[in-house]
């Protein structure tokens, strides 16, 4: 059997929802790992990783920062403020926030400060990239994604009226999925919140479609950073609509 997983990040490290490919067959399992490494090189091992995570770093980014976030900022209507510029490579890796700071003002790499929230993941971008240029082998295996243009290509590609951290929102996205065949009653593993659990719950829902030939990356074709790795937010066609 052929597994995928959709991925986000949570206070316990990262929470990973296992289902086949198939889109018929169900046993789901969710869990919370340590690192992206350890999913990927979990028992199911996963043909398709989709994570939300920026992956990709240009050495230079303009005021929106890569064209992936530029393009899906544009199609997401009021949930686009969620869609945080990713940052050029030295400012990610700058060994504080005053030297991310100070590196966003040079003209050789961005226009713009990473915000808080920005700078708070940025120990997981590096994660990320560190793990991609290590093991060369896994860039076919791990996409990036955003879970709030997953549950809206769920919806039918029309942006959701609330957000997910509203009763009605998160209420929503719940049916969303549920109406996709992934049951967003899943037992929350611990170390994870529920919001965590739904957007890895979306993320799963791009990973079964890149698997199956489905996904779309925008920009189309992805991106590469100096290193090769695709800079790419991945998601299924608005037709993936129940």
């Amino acid at each position: 059997m052929t597994w995928v997983a959709g991925v986000d990040g949570c206070p316990g490290g990262w929470v990973a929802v296992f289902a086949p490919r198939d889109e018929t067959v169900e046993p789901l399992c969710a869990r919370v790992l340590p690192s992206l490494e350890a999913i990927c090189d979990a028992p199911e091992a996963p043909a398709v990783v989709a994570v939300d995570i920026p992956i990709g770093l240009p050495d230079r980014v303009g005021p929106g920062g890569r064209t992936a976030e530029v393009l899906v900022r544009a199609l997401l209507g009021p949930r686009r403020a969620s869609v945080f510029p990713t940052s050029a490579r030295s400012v990610v890796y700058a060994p504080d926030y005053t030297a991310a700071i100070a590196l966003s003002r040079r003209p050789e790499t961005q226009p713009f400060a990473p915000s808080p929230p920005a700078n708070a993941i940025f120990p997981r971008i590096r994660e990320a990239d560190r793990l991609l240029r290590a093991r060369p082998d896994l860039q076919a295996r791990v996409y990036e994604v955003h879970p709030e243009l997953a549950f809206q290509g769920l919806n039918g590609g029309t942006p959701l009226p609330e957000p997910k951290r509203k009763p009605a929102g998160a209420a929503l996205r719940r049916d969303l999925l549920a109406k996709a065949g992934l049951p967003a009653g899943l037992a929350i593993p611990r170390g994870a919140k529920p919001d965590d659990l739904l957007d890895a719950l979306a993320a799963l829902a791009v990973a079964r479609a890149i698997a199956n030939g489905r996904g779309v990356p925008y920009p189309d074709p992805p991106e590469r950073d100096a290193h090769g790795l695709p800079a790419a937010i991945w998601t299924l066609p608005a037709s993936e609509a129940p």
